[in-house]
């Protein structure tokens, strides 16, 4: 059984949901930067762009690195890494731009907004 923790960023707000089976079986085998519809999570009417997320070790996804294998890359000052000094680098974990059974946490964004408000749609409160 899957089940994923979503961060749904609409603005300024943000929603937290838990999605599993049935519904989790939607997001299996997405890539960042791919659209999902609402009705996979009770939201008919909107669209949501996958931007990131996170696996069971705590390692991010990282959108240019393919696949849903983990893997440790050298880098600069960016992306999972803040370079307390100008020119360092240091190896670091990562996992690929995927969603499998070993993601946890899914980060979406509202790509298109339905007629009525997300809060009201997914029943939470915004954080």
């Amino acid at each position: 059984m899957v089940e994923y923790k979503l961060v749904i960023s609409d603005a300024s707000k943000s929603y937290a949901r838990t999605v599993a089976d049935p519904q989790s079986a939607g997001f299996l085998g997405k890539r960042i930067g791919e659209t999902v519809g609402g009705e996979l999570i009770g939201a008919s009417g909107y669209t949501f762009r996958l931007t990131g997320g996170t696996d069971r070790s705590g390692f991010p996804l990282r959108p240019d690195l393919p696949g849903a294998r983990q893997m440790r890359l050298y880098v600069g000052d960016g992306f999972g890494f803040a370079a307390p000094r100008a020119g360092m680098r240091k190896r670091r974990t990562f996992r690929g731009n995927t969603i499998s059974e070993d993601t946890v946490q899914i980060n979406l964004v509202v790509d298109q907004r339905g007629s009525k408000p997300l809060a009201e749609l997914l029943g939470a409160s915004a954080s």
